[in-house]
Protein backbone atom coordinates (compact mmCIF):
# COMPACT_ATOMS: atom_id res chain seq x y z
CA UNK A 1 0.00 0.00 0.00
CA UNK A 2 1.46 3.50 -1.32
CA UNK A 3 2.15 5.74 2.02
CA UNK A 4 0.56 9.06 2.12
CA UNK A 5 1.56 12.12 4.68
CA UNK A 6 -1.36 14.21 5.52
CA UNK A 7 -0.96 16.51 2.48
CA UNK A 8 -1.90 13.82 -0.07
CA UNK A 9 -5.05 13.38 -1.71
CA UNK A 10 -7.12 10.61 -0.23
CA UNK A 11 -7.97 9.73 -4.28
CA UNK A 12 -5.89 9.83 -7.55
CA UNK A 13 -7.07 12.53 -9.80
CA UNK A 14 -9.02 11.40 -12.47
CA UNK A 15 -7.29 10.90 -15.93
CA UNK A 16 -8.29 13.73 -18.19
CA UNK A 17 -9.29 11.07 -20.62
CA UNK A 18 -12.09 9.23 -18.62
CA UNK A 19 -15.39 10.33 -18.72
CA UNK A 20 -17.01 13.53 -16.64
CA UNK A 21 -20.08 13.36 -15.16
CA UNK A 22 -21.60 16.08 -13.87
CA UNK A 23 -24.80 16.44 -11.34
CA UNK A 24 -27.09 19.81 -12.00
CA UNK A 25 -29.24 20.59 -9.28
CA UNK A 26 -31.80 23.33 -9.15
CA UNK A 27 -32.49 25.21 -5.84
CA UNK A 28 -35.30 27.40 -7.71
CA UNK A 29 -38.79 26.80 -5.44
CA UNK A 30 -40.24 29.27 -7.72
CA UNK A 31 -40.58 27.05 -10.90
CA UNK A 32 -43.24 25.28 -12.67
CA UNK A 33 -43.75 21.57 -11.95
CA UNK A 34 -42.96 20.67 -15.17
CA UNK A 35 -39.63 22.60 -15.41
CA UNK A 36 -38.57 19.84 -12.73
CA UNK A 37 -38.21 16.02 -12.95
CA UNK A 38 -40.60 14.08 -10.79
CA UNK A 39 -39.27 13.08 -7.60
CA UNK A 40 -39.78 9.33 -8.48
CA UNK A 41 -37.25 9.82 -11.96
CA UNK A 42 -33.66 10.77 -12.05
CA UNK A 43 -32.36 13.79 -12.62
CA UNK A 44 -30.73 14.67 -15.91
CA UNK A 45 -27.38 14.53 -16.45
CA UNK A 46 -24.64 16.18 -18.19
CA UNK A 47 -23.43 12.85 -19.93
CA UNK A 48 -23.56 13.99 -23.44
CA UNK A 49 -26.67 12.45 -23.86
CA UNK A 50 -30.00 14.50 -24.55
CA UNK A 51 -32.68 15.65 -21.62
CA UNK A 52 -35.37 13.60 -21.82
CA UNK A 53 -38.81 15.64 -21.82
CA UNK A 54 -40.82 14.16 -18.48
CA UNK A 55 -44.02 16.07 -19.48
CA UNK A 56 -46.81 13.66 -18.42
CA UNK A 57 -48.79 12.42 -21.28
CA UNK A 58 -52.67 12.58 -21.10
CA UNK A 59 -55.19 11.62 -23.60
CA UNK A 60 -56.34 8.46 -25.08
CA UNK A 61 -53.12 7.06 -24.16
CA UNK A 62 -51.32 7.43 -27.03
CA UNK A 63 -48.88 10.05 -25.55
CA UNK A 64 -48.96 12.50 -27.84
CA UNK A 65 -50.98 15.05 -25.64
CA UNK A 66 -48.31 17.14 -23.32
CA UNK A 67 -49.71 18.71 -20.38
CA UNK A 68 -49.24 22.36 -20.61
CA UNK A 69 -47.15 23.78 -17.25
CA UNK A 70 -49.70 27.22 -17.27
CA UNK A 71 -52.20 27.12 -14.30
CA UNK A 72 -55.59 27.91 -15.77
CA UNK A 73 -56.75 29.42 -12.63
CA UNK A 74 -53.75 31.76 -12.09
CA UNK A 75 -55.95 34.58 -13.24
CA UNK A 76 -57.75 34.27 -10.01
CA UNK A 77 -54.83 34.75 -7.88
CA UNK A 78 -54.09 30.99 -7.79
CA UNK A 79 -50.51 29.59 -7.53
CA UNK A 80 -51.64 26.12 -7.13
CA UNK A 81 -51.74 23.71 -3.84
CA UNK A 82 -50.70 20.78 -1.79
CA UNK A 83 -52.25 17.86 -0.88
CA UNK A 84 -51.50 16.53 2.44
CA UNK A 85 -50.43 12.60 2.26
CA UNK A 86 -52.82 10.30 2.81
CA UNK A 87 -53.39 8.02 5.89
CA UNK A 88 -53.89 4.71 6.31
CA UNK A 89 -55.81 5.27 9.78
CA UNK A 90 -59.71 4.70 9.64
CA UNK A 91 -61.24 5.82 12.62
CA UNK A 92 -64.52 3.90 11.93
CA UNK A 93 -63.55 0.52 11.20
CA UNK A 94 -64.66 -1.92 13.56
CA UNK A 95 -62.00 -4.56 14.11
CA UNK A 96 -64.11 -7.98 14.41
CA UNK A 97 -67.22 -6.86 11.92
CA UNK A 98 -67.44 -10.43 11.34
CA UNK A 99 -67.62 -14.13 13.65
CA UNK A 100 -64.36 -15.46 12.68
CA UNK A 101 -62.13 -18.12 14.58
CA UNK A 102 -63.44 -21.63 16.24
CA UNK A 103 -63.74 -20.65 20.20
CA UNK A 104 -65.70 -17.45 19.00
CA UNK A 105 -68.40 -19.81 17.04
CA UNK A 106 -67.84 -21.70 19.80
CA UNK A 107 -68.85 -19.47 22.92
CA UNK A 108 -71.80 -17.60 20.58
CA UNK A 109 -73.50 -21.38 20.48
CA UNK A 110 -72.87 -21.83 24.23
CA UNK A 111 -74.09 -18.16 25.01
CA UNK A 112 -77.31 -18.34 22.87
CA UNK A 113 -79.65 -19.56 25.83
CA UNK A 114 -77.93 -16.98 27.74
CA UNK A 115 -78.68 -13.76 25.05
CA UNK A 116 -82.04 -14.98 25.12
CA UNK A 117 -82.25 -14.53 28.91
CA UNK A 118 -80.30 -10.84 28.34
CA UNK A 119 -82.79 -10.12 25.82
CA UNK A 120 -85.72 -10.46 28.24
CA UNK A 121 -84.22 -8.62 30.82
CA UNK A 122 -83.26 -6.01 28.28
CA UNK A 123 -86.54 -5.32 26.89
CA UNK A 124 -88.03 -6.01 30.52
CA UNK A 125 -85.61 -3.14 31.85
CA UNK A 126 -86.58 -0.69 28.79
CA UNK A 127 -90.27 -0.97 29.64
CA UNK A 128 -90.17 -0.54 33.56
CA UNK A 129 -87.71 2.54 32.76
CA UNK A 130 -90.43 3.61 29.83
CA UNK A 131 -93.24 3.89 32.49
CA UNK A 132 -91.02 5.47 34.86
CA UNK A 133 -90.15 8.29 32.79
CA UNK A 134 -93.86 8.88 31.28
CA UNK A 135 -94.89 8.71 35.06
CA UNK A 136 -91.81 11.98 36.19
CA UNK A 137 -92.73 13.62 32.96
CA UNK A 138 -96.57 13.63 33.19
CA UNK A 139 -97.80 17.31 33.51
CA UNK A 140 -94.62 19.02 33.44
CA UNK A 141 -94.38 21.77 31.19
CA UNK A 142 -91.72 23.98 32.42
CA UNK A 143 -88.96 22.51 30.38
CA UNK A 144 -86.47 25.13 30.08
CA UNK A 145 -86.26 25.41 34.03
CA UNK A 146 -84.36 22.33 35.98
CA UNK A 147 -86.83 19.00 36.36
CA UNK A 148 -88.45 19.23 40.18
CA UNK A 149 -86.54 17.15 42.72
CA UNK A 150 -90.02 14.97 43.07
CA UNK A 151 -89.92 14.30 39.57
CA UNK A 152 -86.10 13.58 39.21
CA UNK A 153 -86.63 11.23 42.39
CA UNK A 154 -88.87 8.96 40.02
CA UNK A 155 -86.01 9.43 37.49
CA UNK A 156 -83.87 6.85 39.49
CA UNK A 157 -86.21 3.44 38.97
CA UNK A 158 -85.01 4.69 35.08
CA UNK A 159 -81.61 5.05 35.85
CA UNK A 160 -81.59 1.46 38.05
CA UNK A 161 -82.66 0.10 34.76
CA UNK A 162 -80.26 1.33 32.80
CA UNK A 163 -78.02 -0.57 35.08
CA UNK A 164 -79.86 -3.83 34.63
CA UNK A 165 -79.62 -2.93 30.96
CA UNK A 166 -75.89 -2.73 30.91
CA UNK A 167 -75.85 -6.00 32.95
CA UNK A 168 -78.14 -7.77 30.24
CA UNK A 169 -75.19 -6.49 27.60
CA UNK A 170 -72.56 -8.69 29.34
CA UNK A 171 -70.88 -5.58 31.62
CA UNK A 172 -71.34 -7.29 35.12
CA UNK A 173 -68.96 -5.15 36.54
CA UNK A 174 -67.61 -1.86 34.72
CA UNK A 175 -64.02 -0.79 36.22
CA UNK A 176 -63.86 2.72 37.39
CA UNK A 177 -60.72 5.36 38.11
CA UNK A 178 -60.82 8.50 39.61
CA UNK A 179 -64.21 9.76 40.74
CA UNK A 180 -66.82 12.33 39.11
CA UNK A 181 -65.63 16.37 40.04
CA UNK A 182 -68.72 18.00 41.91
CA UNK A 183 -70.81 19.91 39.58
CA UNK A 184 -69.94 23.52 40.61
CA UNK A 185 -66.39 22.73 40.23
CA UNK A 186 -66.96 21.45 36.06
CA UNK A 187 -70.54 22.12 34.80
CA UNK A 188 -69.51 20.24 31.56
CA UNK A 189 -68.16 16.79 30.95
CA UNK A 190 -66.71 15.43 27.81
CA UNK A 191 -66.42 12.30 26.71
CA UNK A 192 -64.87 9.80 23.67
CA UNK A 193 -67.69 8.32 22.12
CA UNK A 194 -67.27 4.65 20.60
CA UNK A 195 -70.48 2.94 21.21
CA UNK A 196 -74.31 3.25 22.08
CA UNK A 197 -72.75 1.96 25.56
CA UNK A 198 -71.24 5.13 27.23
CA UNK A 199 -74.61 7.24 27.21
CA UNK A 200 -76.65 4.40 28.87
CA UNK A 201 -73.91 4.28 31.57
CA UNK A 202 -73.24 8.27 31.81
CA UNK A 203 -77.06 7.98 32.30
CA UNK A 204 -77.34 5.82 35.55
CA UNK A 205 -74.18 7.29 36.79
CA UNK A 206 -74.47 10.99 36.59
CA UNK A 207 -77.94 11.65 35.21
CA UNK A 208 -76.51 14.61 32.86
CA UNK A 209 -78.00 17.01 30.27
CA UNK A 210 -76.75 15.96 27.27
CA UNK A 211 -76.61 17.41 23.57
CA UNK A 212 -77.56 15.49 20.87
CA UNK A 213 -79.30 15.45 17.35
CA UNK A 214 -82.48 16.73 16.35
CA UNK A 215 -82.96 12.49 15.04
CA UNK A 216 -82.61 10.93 18.56
CA UNK A 217 -85.70 12.44 19.26
CA UNK A 218 -87.91 10.29 17.19
CA UNK A 219 -86.20 7.03 18.65
CA UNK A 220 -88.93 4.55 20.11
CA UNK A 221 -88.73 4.92 24.11
CA UNK A 222 -85.26 6.22 24.00
CA UNK A 223 -86.29 9.45 22.47
CA UNK A 224 -88.93 9.76 25.98
CA UNK A 225 -86.20 9.33 27.78
CA UNK A 226 -83.61 11.62 27.01
CA UNK A 227 -85.94 13.81 27.09
CA UNK A 228 -85.97 13.21 30.50
CA UNK A 229 -82.52 14.52 30.49
CA UNK A 230 -83.74 18.02 29.50
CA UNK A 231 -81.56 17.28 26.38
CA UNK A 232 -80.28 20.32 24.50
CA UNK A 233 -81.22 19.45 20.44
CA UNK A 234 -79.03 19.87 18.07
CA UNK A 235 -78.80 19.93 14.09
CA UNK A 236 -75.10 20.31 13.09
CA UNK A 237 -75.78 21.50 9.48
CA UNK A 238 -77.32 24.41 10.49
CA UNK A 239 -75.63 27.80 11.76
CA UNK A 240 -78.27 29.34 13.67
CA UNK A 241 -79.19 25.46 15.39
CA UNK A 242 -75.68 25.55 16.47
CA UNK A 243 -75.88 29.03 17.79
CA UNK A 244 -78.61 28.65 20.30
CA UNK A 245 -77.47 25.05 21.18
CA UNK A 246 -73.78 26.47 22.17
CA UNK A 247 -76.03 29.41 24.16
CA UNK A 248 -78.24 27.06 26.17
CA UNK A 249 -75.14 25.47 27.27
CA UNK A 250 -73.73 28.59 28.17
CA UNK A 251 -77.63 28.94 29.90
CA UNK A 252 -77.50 25.58 32.03
CA UNK A 253 -73.85 25.37 32.87
CA UNK A 254 -74.03 28.97 34.55
CA UNK A 255 -77.38 27.87 36.89
CA UNK A 256 -75.68 25.32 39.74
CA UNK A 257 -79.69 23.85 39.72
CA UNK A 258 -79.51 22.57 36.27
CA UNK A 259 -77.40 19.03 36.24
CA UNK A 260 -74.12 18.76 34.19
CA UNK A 261 -73.45 18.90 31.27
CA UNK A 262 -72.51 15.89 28.67
CA UNK A 263 -70.70 16.25 25.33
CA UNK A 264 -68.94 14.00 22.81
CA UNK A 265 -67.19 16.63 20.96
CA UNK A 266 -66.07 14.41 18.43
CA UNK A 267 -69.61 14.41 17.47
CA UNK A 268 -70.15 10.44 16.20
CA UNK A 269 -68.77 7.28 17.17
CA UNK A 270 -65.03 6.19 16.44
CA UNK A 271 -63.18 2.59 16.86
CA UNK A 272 -61.61 4.04 20.00
CA UNK A 273 -58.38 4.08 18.83
CA UNK A 274 -57.81 7.49 17.66
CA UNK A 275 -59.83 10.57 18.24
CA UNK A 276 -61.20 12.46 16.06
CA UNK A 277 -61.26 16.41 15.86
CA UNK A 278 -63.25 18.28 18.50
CA UNK A 279 -66.35 20.18 17.90
CA UNK A 280 -66.53 23.78 20.22
CA UNK A 281 -69.79 23.57 21.45
CA UNK A 282 -68.35 22.38 24.95
CA UNK A 283 -65.51 24.91 24.76
CA UNK A 284 -66.79 28.11 23.56
CA UNK A 285 -68.50 28.95 27.29
CA UNK A 286 -65.71 29.26 28.85
CA UNK A 287 -66.58 26.68 31.63
CA UNK A 288 -64.43 24.45 33.44
CA UNK A 289 -64.26 20.63 31.87
CA UNK A 290 -64.02 17.39 33.49
CA UNK A 291 -62.58 15.33 30.37
CA UNK A 292 -63.39 11.39 30.85
CA UNK A 293 -62.24 8.59 28.70
CA UNK A 294 -63.73 4.93 28.06
CA UNK A 295 -61.93 2.13 27.01
CA UNK A 296 -62.95 -1.87 25.72
CA UNK A 297 -60.48 -3.48 25.91
CA UNK A 298 -61.13 -6.82 23.68
CA UNK A 299 -59.54 -10.10 22.32
CA UNK A 300 -62.28 -11.47 19.90
CA UNK A 301 -64.54 -8.65 19.87
CA UNK A 302 -64.51 -5.24 19.02
CA UNK A 303 -67.57 -3.36 20.84
CA UNK A 304 -66.99 -0.10 18.28
CA UNK A 305 -70.40 0.75 16.09
CA UNK A 306 -68.89 1.61 12.94
CA UNK A 307 -70.58 0.46 10.00
CA UNK A 308 -72.14 -2.35 12.11
CA UNK A 309 -76.41 -2.41 11.94
CA UNK A 310 -77.19 -1.93 16.06
CA UNK A 311 -79.16 -4.96 15.94
CA UNK A 312 -76.14 -7.06 14.65
CA UNK A 313 -74.19 -5.47 17.61
CA UNK A 314 -76.66 -6.30 20.34
CA UNK A 315 -76.27 -9.69 19.31
CA UNK A 316 -73.05 -9.92 19.66
CA UNK A 317 -72.58 -8.37 23.07
CA UNK A 318 -75.81 -11.06 24.17
CA UNK A 319 -73.04 -13.84 22.93
CA UNK A 320 -70.41 -12.85 25.22
CA UNK A 321 -69.90 -14.54 28.46
CA UNK A 322 -68.28 -10.96 29.13
CA UNK A 323 -67.13 -7.49 27.73
CA UNK A 324 -65.08 -5.21 29.65
CA UNK A 325 -65.71 -1.25 30.28
CA UNK A 326 -63.29 1.01 31.59
CA UNK A 327 -63.70 4.60 32.57
CA UNK A 328 -61.52 7.16 33.94
CA UNK A 329 -62.18 10.68 35.04
CA UNK A 330 -59.40 12.55 34.30
CA UNK A 331 -58.68 15.90 36.50
CA UNK A 332 -60.29 19.01 35.98
CA UNK A 333 -59.21 21.27 32.65
CA UNK A 334 -59.95 25.27 33.60
CA UNK A 335 -60.57 27.48 30.86
CA UNK A 336 -58.06 30.47 29.19
CA UNK A 337 -58.48 33.56 30.34
CA UNK A 338 -59.67 34.87 27.06
CA UNK A 339 -62.30 31.97 26.10
CA UNK A 340 -64.05 33.31 23.30
CA UNK A 341 -60.55 33.96 21.28
CA UNK A 342 -59.16 30.01 22.69
CA UNK A 343 -62.02 28.19 22.22
CA UNK A 344 -59.91 26.17 19.72
CA UNK A 345 -57.20 26.18 22.20
CA UNK A 346 -59.11 25.29 25.09
CA UNK A 347 -60.16 21.83 22.86
CA UNK A 348 -56.83 21.29 21.74
CA UNK A 349 -55.87 20.88 25.48
CA UNK A 350 -58.13 19.14 26.23
CA UNK A 351 -57.66 16.73 23.72
CA UNK A 352 -54.40 16.43 23.99
CA UNK A 353 -55.22 15.56 27.94
CA UNK A 354 -57.41 12.58 26.49
CA UNK A 355 -55.57 11.06 23.87
CA UNK A 356 -52.65 11.21 26.09
CA UNK A 357 -54.57 9.21 28.42
CA UNK A 358 -55.56 6.82 26.14
CA UNK A 359 -52.55 6.47 24.53
CA UNK A 360 -53.25 7.20 20.78
CA UNK A 361 -53.36 10.13 18.72
CA UNK A 362 -55.63 12.73 17.40
CA UNK A 363 -56.44 13.02 13.78
CA UNK A 364 -58.11 16.16 11.68
CA UNK A 365 -61.26 13.35 10.55
CA UNK A 366 -64.45 14.36 11.82
CA UNK A 367 -68.30 13.53 11.26
CA UNK A 368 -67.68 14.43 7.65
CA UNK A 369 -65.29 11.66 6.91
CA UNK A 370 -67.98 9.04 8.36
CA UNK A 371 -70.40 10.74 5.65
CA UNK A 372 -67.94 10.14 3.32
CA UNK A 373 -67.41 7.00 3.68
CA UNK A 374 -71.32 6.10 4.15
CA UNK A 375 -71.71 7.46 0.82
CA UNK A 376 -68.93 5.33 -0.74
CA UNK A 377 -69.66 2.28 0.95
CA UNK A 378 -73.10 2.25 0.15
CA UNK A 379 -72.44 2.77 -3.35
CA UNK A 380 -70.21 -0.34 -2.80
CA UNK A 381 -67.06 1.09 -3.64
CA UNK A 382 -63.73 -1.13 -3.04
CA UNK A 383 -62.28 0.33 -0.41
CA UNK A 384 -64.55 3.50 1.03
CA UNK A 385 -62.00 4.38 3.52
CA UNK A 386 -60.22 5.99 1.01
CA UNK A 387 -62.51 8.88 -0.13
CA UNK A 388 -61.63 10.37 3.37
CA UNK A 389 -60.17 13.29 3.66
CA UNK A 390 -59.83 14.52 7.41
CA UNK A 391 -62.75 17.05 6.65
CA UNK A 392 -61.59 19.36 9.95
CA UNK A 393 -58.47 20.45 7.71
CA UNK A 394 -60.71 20.92 4.43
CA UNK A 395 -63.23 23.40 6.56
CA UNK A 396 -60.52 25.05 8.21
CA UNK A 397 -58.69 25.57 5.70
CA UNK A 398 -61.44 26.18 2.58
CA UNK A 399 -64.61 26.44 4.84
CA UNK A 400 -65.89 23.99 3.00
CA UNK A 401 -68.83 22.06 4.42
CA UNK A 402 -69.25 18.57 4.88
CA UNK A 403 -72.70 18.29 2.63
CA UNK A 404 -70.72 20.03 -0.07
CA UNK A 405 -68.01 17.88 0.28
CA UNK A 406 -70.34 15.03 -0.02
CA UNK A 407 -71.96 16.91 -2.97
CA UNK A 408 -68.31 16.93 -4.52
CA UNK A 409 -67.74 13.01 -3.33
CA UNK A 410 -70.80 12.47 -5.99
CA UNK A 411 -69.14 13.99 -8.76
CA UNK A 412 -65.98 12.28 -8.41
CA UNK A 413 -67.81 9.00 -8.22
CA UNK A 414 -70.00 9.51 -11.21
CA UNK A 415 -66.50 9.58 -12.94
CA UNK A 416 -65.83 6.00 -12.07
CA UNK A 417 -63.03 5.76 -10.66
CA UNK A 418 -60.85 2.81 -10.82
CA UNK A 419 -60.36 -0.04 -8.06
CA UNK A 420 -57.27 2.25 -6.37
CA UNK A 421 -59.91 5.57 -6.27
CA UNK A 422 -58.02 7.40 -9.01
CA UNK A 423 -59.87 8.85 -12.30
CA UNK A 424 -58.12 9.30 -15.58
CA UNK A 425 -58.97 12.33 -17.80
CA UNK A 426 -61.36 10.74 -20.42
CA UNK A 427 -64.16 10.39 -17.35
CA UNK A 428 -62.93 13.73 -15.84
CA UNK A 429 -64.22 15.25 -19.24
CA UNK A 430 -66.76 13.33 -19.73
CA UNK A 431 -68.48 14.34 -16.60
CA UNK A 432 -67.61 17.97 -16.53
CA UNK A 433 -69.23 17.92 -20.06
CA UNK A 434 -64.93 19.60 -21.71
CA UNK A 435 -63.68 18.65 -24.86
CA UNK A 436 -60.70 17.18 -25.51
CA UNK A 437 -58.34 20.26 -25.65
CA UNK A 438 -55.40 22.10 -24.19
CA UNK A 439 -57.49 23.57 -21.46
CA UNK A 440 -59.11 20.92 -20.53
CA UNK A 441 -55.41 19.07 -19.84
CA UNK A 442 -54.07 22.31 -18.20
CA UNK A 443 -57.25 21.93 -15.93
CA UNK A 444 -57.11 18.28 -15.20
CA UNK A 445 -53.17 18.97 -14.57
CA UNK A 446 -54.15 21.86 -12.04
CA UNK A 447 -55.96 18.74 -9.93
CA UNK A 448 -53.06 16.25 -10.72
CA UNK A 449 -50.31 17.21 -8.39
CA UNK A 450 -48.19 13.82 -8.70
CA UNK A 451 -48.13 14.27 -12.52
CA UNK A 452 -48.88 10.74 -12.27
CA UNK A 453 -52.14 10.77 -15.01
CA UNK A 454 -54.32 10.24 -12.92
CA UNK A 455 -56.50 12.42 -9.50
CA UNK A 456 -58.07 11.08 -6.48
CA UNK A 457 -60.93 12.29 -4.39
CA UNK A 458 -58.81 13.93 -2.52
CA UNK A 459 -57.14 15.91 -5.11
CA UNK A 460 -60.30 16.80 -7.15
CA UNK A 461 -61.66 18.61 -3.41
CA UNK A 462 -58.79 20.17 -2.69
CA UNK A 463 -58.82 21.51 -6.03
CA UNK A 464 -62.22 22.71 -6.14
CA UNK A 465 -61.62 23.69 -2.54
CA UNK A 466 -58.62 26.18 -3.40
CA UNK A 467 -60.14 27.56 -6.60
CA UNK A 468 -63.46 28.23 -4.44
CA UNK A 469 -61.75 30.40 -1.47
CA UNK A 470 -60.07 32.64 -4.07
CA UNK A 471 -61.05 36.11 -3.19
CA UNK A 472 -61.34 36.87 -6.82
CA UNK A 473 -63.55 34.00 -7.68
CA UNK A 474 -66.83 36.15 -6.60
CA UNK A 475 -66.10 39.09 -8.43
CA UNK A 476 -65.14 36.51 -11.83
CA UNK A 477 -68.62 34.98 -12.11
CA UNK A 478 -70.31 38.14 -11.60
CA UNK A 479 -68.32 39.68 -14.43
CA UNK A 480 -68.68 36.55 -16.24
CA UNK A 481 -72.36 36.25 -15.92
CA UNK A 482 -72.77 40.01 -17.14
CA UNK A 483 -70.93 39.21 -20.08
CA UNK A 484 -73.17 36.37 -20.58
CA UNK A 485 -76.58 38.64 -20.00
CA UNK A 486 -75.79 41.02 -23.01
CA UNK A 487 -79.74 42.00 -22.41
CA UNK A 488 -79.74 42.47 -19.04
CA UNK A 489 -82.70 40.22 -18.63
CA UNK A 490 -80.77 38.57 -15.67
CA UNK A 491 -80.99 35.33 -17.56
CA UNK A 492 -78.99 34.35 -20.80
CA UNK A 493 -79.87 31.67 -23.36
CA UNK A 494 -77.48 28.61 -25.11
CA UNK A 495 -76.71 31.19 -27.77
CA UNK A 496 -75.00 33.34 -24.83
CA UNK A 497 -73.15 30.82 -23.37
CA UNK A 498 -71.50 29.46 -26.54
CA UNK A 499 -70.21 33.00 -27.29
CA UNK A 500 -68.33 33.00 -24.32
CA UNK A 501 -66.84 29.58 -24.19
CA UNK A 502 -66.09 29.71 -27.57
CA UNK A 503 -63.07 32.20 -26.98
CA UNK A 504 -61.84 29.42 -24.60
CA UNK A 505 -62.38 26.56 -26.52
CA UNK A 506 -63.06 27.77 -30.20
CA UNK A 507 -64.00 23.75 -31.80
CA UNK A 508 -66.50 23.17 -29.17
CA UNK A 509 -69.53 21.66 -31.45
CA UNK A 510 -73.39 22.16 -30.66
CA UNK A 511 -73.70 19.10 -29.28
CA UNK A 512 -70.61 19.91 -26.63
CA UNK A 513 -71.93 23.17 -26.43
CA UNK A 514 -75.69 21.74 -25.12
CA UNK A 515 -74.16 19.66 -22.73
CA UNK A 516 -72.35 22.93 -21.19
CA UNK A 517 -76.03 24.13 -21.20
CA UNK A 518 -78.27 21.82 -19.03
CA UNK A 519 -75.01 21.93 -16.69
CA UNK A 520 -75.47 25.48 -15.86
CA UNK A 521 -79.24 25.13 -16.12
CA UNK A 522 -79.90 23.60 -12.99
CA UNK A 523 -84.18 24.19 -13.11
CA UNK A 524 -84.09 23.48 -16.54
CA UNK A 525 -86.32 25.81 -17.27
CA UNK A 526 -84.48 26.61 -20.55
CA UNK A 527 -81.96 29.39 -19.64
CA UNK A 528 -79.81 29.93 -17.32
CA UNK A 529 -80.63 32.52 -14.50
CA UNK A 530 -78.66 34.56 -11.89
CA UNK A 531 -79.00 31.56 -9.63
CA UNK A 532 -78.53 28.73 -12.05
CA UNK A 533 -75.28 30.20 -13.36
CA UNK A 534 -74.08 30.78 -9.79
CA UNK A 535 -75.29 27.49 -8.26
CA UNK A 536 -73.28 25.45 -10.71
CA UNK A 537 -70.15 27.15 -10.39
CA UNK A 538 -70.59 26.78 -6.77
CA UNK A 539 -70.47 23.20 -7.43
CA UNK A 540 -68.07 22.71 -10.46
CA UNK A 541 -65.71 25.97 -9.83
CA UNK A 542 -63.27 24.33 -12.08
CA UNK A 543 -65.18 25.45 -14.87
CA UNK A 544 -64.66 28.87 -14.44
CA UNK A 545 -61.66 28.70 -15.94
CA UNK A 546 -63.71 28.47 -19.10
CA UNK A 547 -64.53 31.95 -18.63
CA UNK A 548 -61.08 33.43 -18.68
CA UNK A 549 -60.29 34.40 -21.83
CA UNK A 550 -63.23 36.27 -22.01
CA UNK A 551 -63.24 38.16 -18.81
CA UNK A 552 -59.00 38.85 -19.59
CA UNK A 553 -59.48 40.16 -23.45
CA UNK A 554 -62.83 41.64 -23.44
CA UNK A 555 -63.33 46.10 -23.30
CA UNK A 556 -66.10 45.82 -20.95
CA UNK A 557 -68.05 48.50 -18.36
CA UNK A 558 -65.54 50.34 -15.98
CA UNK A 559 -66.89 49.10 -13.05
CA UNK A 560 -65.77 45.51 -15.13
CA UNK A 561 -62.52 47.25 -16.04
CA UNK A 562 -61.48 47.86 -12.23
CA UNK A 563 -62.55 44.61 -11.62
CA UNK A 564 -60.19 42.94 -14.54
CA UNK A 565 -57.69 45.28 -13.31
CA UNK A 566 -57.97 43.64 -9.93
CA UNK A 567 -58.27 40.06 -11.59
CA UNK A 568 -55.04 40.91 -13.96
Amino acid sequence: MAEHDLTSPLLSPRSSDQPQTVLIVSDDEDSEPSDRPPSNQQSSLQTGIPRQNHNQSYGNGNGNSQVSSRNPYEFLGSDGFSVPAPTTIDPFRNGTPFVSGVYEVIKILLCLPIALARLVLFGVCLAVGYIATRIALEGWKDKQNPMPKWRSRIMWVTRVCARFILFSFGYQWIRRKGKPAPRDVAPIVVSNHVSYIEPIFYFYELFPTIVASESHDSIPFVGTIIRAMQVIYVNRFSQASRKNAVNEIKRRASCDTFPRLLLFPEGTTTNGKVLISFQLGAFIPGHPIQPVVVRYPHVHFDQSWGLISLAKLMLRMFTQFHNFMEVEYLPTIMPPDHQKQNAVHFAERTGQAMASALNVVQTSHSYGDLMLLMKAAQLQKEKPWSYMVEMARIESLYHISSLEAVDFLDKFLSMNPDTSGCVKLHDFLRVLRLKACTLSEEIFGFLDVEKNGSITFKQFLFGSAQVLKQPLFRQACELAFAECDVEGENYFMEKDLADILRHAIPELNEDEIHGLFNLFDTDKDGRISRDDFFSCLRKNPLLISLLSPRLLHRDTSKAGDRMLEEIV
